[in-house]
């Protein structure tokens, strides 16, 4: 196997494990191989560029370019006399966690929030007119104490999100492991 050979498979053992880690994110795992295959390279790429190393269609390429941006895993950048857009990957990967992970968590968080908040003020409305049996007036309160334990819960959940927007995590766990 030549060295060149060697390099290849080394990285696409990267990539394929980046990938397969993506999903754990709901990210396709083609999106993760898109992801990978810009992180290796040491240039920006087409569309055009990117496709006939994958293998994709341009549309397909064209979504999952557009899904990576919107992760802010990946930028689009200015090439001098070129026309056609480029784009590279975001090579830290503590900032693309953190771009991930919030962006992920944020809309998750104030829809759960939303659910709960309607649930209670429904359940409180079932306590307030008194006229539900002894049963289910109990089954509503014993609920809304459960959901106010879950809002303290999507409290701290989105404190742990902001400490990530903000970079305070870092001060609670490093990037790099203290000696």
């Amino acid at each position: 196997m030549s060295e060149q050979e060697k390099l290849d498979q080394a990285r696409e053992r990267v990539i394929e494990t980046v990938s397969q880690n993506m999903n754990l994110y709901g990210i396709a795992p083609s999106i993760g191989r898109l992801y990978g295959m810009l992180y290796f390279k040491n240039t920006p790429m087409t569309l055009d560029e990117m496709k006939e190393e994958l293998g994709m269609s341009k549309t397909s390429m064209s979504t999952s370019v557009r899904s990576l941006l919107e992760l802010k895993m990946v930028e689009k950048v200015w090439k001098k006399g070129s026309r056609k857009d480029q784009y590279r990957a975001e090579e830290d990967w503590h900032q693309t966690f953190v771009d991930l992970f919030t962006t992920k968590w944020r809309p998750s968080i104030s829809m759960n929030i939303g659910a709960i908040e309607k649930s209670i003020k429904e359940m409180e409305q079932i306590i307030t007119e008194k006229t539900a049996d002894a049963e289910v007036l109990n089954a509503a309160k014993a609920d809304i104490d459960k959901l106010y334990e879950a809002l303290a819960y999507y409290d701290w959940l989105g404190r742990l999100v902001d400490s990530f927007e903000s970079g305070e995590i870092f001060n609670l766990v490093p990037k790099e492991k203290n000696e």
